[in-house]
């Protein structure tokens, strides 16, 4: 997988070690650090367009994210494509989550789906929170889940 900074700088070492660079020099700066996943997708034309960030939050302090995107011809339905953005997200949260137990940095899930059931993405609400939560991790979803909805949703747009 190729990740990139926000500002285009490609990241060369495995994303695995850049997020542990990043947790280290974060810390010796004296910096309390939060993570959030998400992922968001956007269907261009017949191409869908997926973006997974992974966002670190500062306190007080502002943050910075890293991003992967990836574009697929394969059609989905509302739902599937709810569930695939999830999967993206948990594949992550899973490689990267012993870092952040090693390192005492609190971490969760965004999943990019309306808690509103008159909004179609709210088909996939109980699938996501099952999947996010059951993998172990804390889960937020929309409003909340800024990591995908904004953060993500700004790479694909």
């Amino acid at each position: 997988m190729r990740w990139r900074k926000f500002n285009g700088e490609t990241i060369s070492l495995p994303i695995k070690q850049a997020v542990e660079d990043a947790i280290k020099r974060e810390n010796a700066l004296g910096n309390k650090l939060k993570v959030c996943i998400g992922t968001d997708s956007q269907v261009k034309g017949i191409d869908t367009e997926f973006a997974t960030v992974i966002v670190f939050l500062r306190e007080r302090s502002g943050g910075f994210m890293f991003i992967h995107n990836e574009r697929t011809t394969q059609k989905f339905s509302i739902k599937e494509r709810m569930l695939v953005e999830v999967a993206k997200s948990i594949e992550i949260a899973y490689e990267l989550c012993d870092l952040f137990t090693q390192y005492e940095v609190d971490m969760e899930v965004h999943a990019d789906i309306n808690t509103n059931p008159s909004f179609k993405s709210n088909e996939a609400l109980r699938e996501a929170m099952g999947y996010i939560l059951g993998m172990g991790f804390a889960f937020k979803a929309k409003p909340e889940a800024f990591a995908s909805s904004s953060c993500a949703n700004k790479v694909v747009n």
